[in-house]
């Protein structure tokens, strides 16, 4: 297969994982991020953000609202999202492009401010996270089959909650190893593998 100069498959007959159906925005995000190692705070706030709203909903709802929230929580900036406060709640929950679930708005906020804390203790977010993981590297799905959790997601999802994260189960945690690379999930014969 030939690859541009930013190793993007060039050819036509390209092989994806089916789960992002043909929908443009799900498979843009399938062949430009998902399983695309990340290791800057702020992505990774976003996708704690993005994947916790995401409990009980399909990805593609969230992806969907994916600009209406980065306009709701300031750019995805934590400092900004802990900051807060009753008036801030008050309007994200008038917001109509985002899920206007109260428990899930409050837990953003919640989250954020856990979050920050976990960077002071660790130095960074990313730091925290690679403390799970093998070798401090990150896990190549050989096996073809995907798990919805594994024993990673269980250990990281319940060290954050002991912390007081909410909406981050072992599923949710998974699902966001997957998008931020902590975890590559692509079947053996996707083309962006």
């Amino acid at each position: 297969m030939a690859l541009s100069h930013n190793s993007q498959p060039t050819i036509h007959n390209l092989t994806r994982c089916s789960w992002c159906g043909t929908d443009p925005l799900y498979t843009k995000y399938h062949d430009e991020e998902w399983g695309r190692e990340v290791h800057d705070d702020k992505i990774l706030f976003e996708f704690l953000v993005l994947e916790s709203a995401q409990a009980g909903l399909s990805w593609i709802t969230i992806l969907r609202r994916r600009d209406n929230y980065r306009k709701a929580f300031c750019n995805f900036d934590v400092q900004s999202v802990a900051a807060m406060g009753p008036d801030d709640m008050e309007r994200l929950m008038q917001d109509e492009g985002i899920i206007r679930n109260r428990l899930k708005i409050t837990s953003t906020i919640t989250n954020a401010q856990k979050f920050i804390a976990i960077q002071q203790q660790f130095g960074s977010f990313n730091k925290y996270l690679y403390s799970f993981m093998p070798q401090g590297k990150r896990i190549i799905n050989e096996t073809g089959s995907i798990p919805v959790s594994t024993e990673v997601s269980d250990a990281i999802s319940k060290d954050l909650k002991k912390r007081g994260f909410k909406f981050f189960g072992t599923t949710i945690c998974y699902a966001f190893m997957q998008a931020t690379g902590m975890v590559n999930d692509h079947i053996l014969e996707c083309s962006f593998r």
